[in-house]
């Protein structure tokens, strides 16, 4: 059993692989945990949005909005169809419909007050609706976008890439039943670290990775899809994935006698690098193979948006 995960702390992001049941879960814990979290700012909103059965002072809508935008709001609901209404996701269902059927049988709305009158519509909930009208959310769209979709198919929880591309260096995590082994790569594809472990074992649970370290309400931790990352470097076979050990090996060497190399392994640790991986190469360690495969592709398909 393998999997992997994505980490970050701070401007410095760490990258790990996990399955959905691991016994990294403390060791990620006292790891995160030594920087202190801080608890997110609470934003007020510009509009205070009151019990729904409250009593509301009369006029209290027309208060909340400028003539302008009351205005935009109204021109809304006594043009738009029922089709049209639906686009404003506060607005689907019967609500488009009763608010079509309300102005046909009284006429336009004249203030916003007015749209109190129709049914399933409470002080709340008209708050609501008028905002949604001023500032349309545009999230819906965006996921649906074949970058937004990839990127949800690659990593688990969902994240914008512009947060991506602000990543400064990851490290990459991978275990398995009896071995453990990350890598710490920078955005030039530099090897800071790399190291393997056999001297660790699976707890009893399931626990999911991108719950180990949450900051600022944005998650720190990110699960990488391994299957993608595999047709990445072409390693799948049908639905299962080969060793890495032969692309490893060949990063390893290219980093020596090319001049600009796919992965870079500093001078002063590449006679170590190389150690550590001849000693381990009749064992097959993916683990440690698939640490380095994950943090290269993270950065190729998430940051860079680019295959070489």
């Amino acid at each position: 059993m393998s999997g992997s995960v994505l980490f970050t702390a701070g401007e410095r992001w760490r990258c790990f692989l996990t399955p959905s049941r691991s016994s990294l879960y403390w060791a990620l814990h006292n790891f995160c945990c030594r920087k202190k979290s801080t608890t997110p700012k609470k934003i007020t909103p510009n509009v205070t949005f009151c019990d729904e059965n409250a009593k509301e002072p009369e006029n209290a809508l027309d208060k909340l909005f400028s003539s302008e935008q009351q205005a935009s709001i109204l021109h809304v609901l006594n043009t738009a169809s029922t089709k049209e209404l639906e686009a404003f996701r506060l607005l689907r269902g019967r609500r488009s419909i009763n608010i079509v059927e309300h102005r046909e049988n009284f006429g336009p709305f004249q203030n916003l007050e007015s749209l109190m009158n129709v049914p399933l519509f409470k002080y709340k909930s008209t708050v609501q609706v008028c905002n949604s009208i001023l500032c349309p959310k545009t999230g819906r769209e965006k996921r649906k976008s074949p970058e937004n979709r990839f990127l949800r198919k690659l990593l688990k929880p969902d994240i914008e890439r512009e947060r991506l591309k602000a990543v400064n260096s990851i490290i990459s995590i991978v275990f398995g039943t009896r071995r453990i082994a990350w890598a710490h790569l920078d955005r030039k594809l530099t090897v800071l670290d790399w190291q393997q472990s056999d001297r660790w074992s699976l707890m009893r649970g399931i626990y999911s990775s991108s719950v180990y370290l949450e900051e600022d309400g944005q998650h720190q931790v990110l699960s990488m899809n391994r299957n993608a990352v595999g047709k990445h470097f072409e390693l799948m076979i049908g639905d299962s994935r080969t060793s890495g050990k032969e692309l490893v090996k060949q990063f390893l060497f290219d980093s020596i006698l090319k001049a600009d190399p796919r992965v870079f392994f500093p001078s002063d640790k590449i006679v170590h690098y190389r150690q550590m991986f001849l000693s381990t190469e009749l064992q097959r360690v993916e683990e440690l193979y698939d640490s380095l495969l994950q943090a290269i592709a993270f950065y190729e398909l998430a940051v860079f948006d680019s295959q070489p």
